[in-house]
């Protein structure tokens, strides 16, 4: 029988570094609790012989289908314009860049109420942009657009941040190599550049739509609550409670769950973006063939 190997003093090292002290793992438990507890207290709190007739009535459908049209909408939206700004964010360098990146992070910690009345007095009837649209005949407040716009709002800044923060992980250094092989600047960005964060763009947009299907404070304000046209899934759950507390708590359950899908997604595509720009030399262009077509 042979001796088993010692592990090297390095390993041991770094096992022992691994560690953490007893009391930062209760502390941690304590606060996993503090997030678990409540969401388990109102699963037990669903009456569940009547969950699906109150999840399916026509108000809580109607709201269901808005939510999930508008935060779509709302996700494609957060694409088509922050891309472009994570983009400029990560691969530029201008005057007050500093400043534009705080200012586009600022839905981040405003709170949404304070957002809706912005959009409000910007686009509402007597707002700064509003009262030419008025004009022209075009209405936003208070519609489904408007829920759109408000969701858009506070969800852009979720991909904005985890776009720039993997095009700054992933570095420059492929995108300089497709350059040298003659590659224009949209090839460069359409073969090599978007290709390599394409998970970190997903995470993101994955998270700016569940921020959107959440929003409540920005939609109130600024598109109020019509149902059918503005009623979202989490002003219809804060009606109900008034009203029907077991339709609130079980149509609550509904955006837990969906919280809960949208945040595995998220985490199982960031590890791919990690994957492609591991240092040391491992990542590799996309495609695998060191050229470009």
């Amino acid at each position: 029988m042979h001796p088993r190997p010692a592990r090297p003093r390095s390993a041991a090292a770094g096992a022992e570094t691994a560690r953490v002290p007893r009391w930062v793992v209760a502390v941690a438990v304590v606060g996993g609790l503090f997030v678990l507890l409540p969401i388990a207290a109102m699963a037990l709190r669903v009456d569940w012989p009547r969950f699906l007739p109150l999840v399916s009535s026509d108000s809580a459908q109607a709201a269901l289908l808005l939510s999930l049209r508008t935060s779509l909408t709302a996700t494609a939206l957060c694409v088509v314009v922050g891309v472009p700004m994570a983009l400029v964010l990560a691969r530029t360098s201008f005057r007050g860049q500093q400043l534009v990146r705080s200012l586009v992070l600022l839905p981040l910690v405003l709170p949404p109420v304070v957002g809706g009345i912005a959009l409000l007095y910007t686009f509402g009837r007597r707002g700064l942009l509003g009262s030419t649209l008025g004009t022209l005949g075009i209405d936003i407040a208070f519609s489904t657009t408007a829920v759109v716009m408000a969701q858009t709002f506070v969800a852009l800044p979720f991909l904005v941040l985890s776009l720039e923060g993997a095009l700054r992980t992933v570095g420059t250094r492929y995108e300089a190599v497709g350059a040298t092989l003659g590659a224009d600047r949209w090839t460069v960005l359409r073969r090599i550049t978007l290709p390599l964060v394409l998970p970190a763009l997903v995470s993101g947009a994955v998270l700016s739509f569940a921020r959107a299907l959440g929003e409540f404070g920005a939609t109130l304000t600024f598109a109020g609550s019509l149902e059918g046209t503005t009623r979202t899934l989490p002003l219809e759950v804060y009606l109900q409670r008034e009203t029907d507390p077991d339709a609130a708590v079980a149509l609550s359950l509904i955006l837990v769950v969906v919280a809960v899908v949208v945040v595995g997604i998220a985490h199982r595509v960031r590890p791919l973006g990690a994957l492609r720009a591991a240092p040391g030399g491992s990542a590799r262009p996309p495609g695998g063939h060191g050229r470009l077509p």
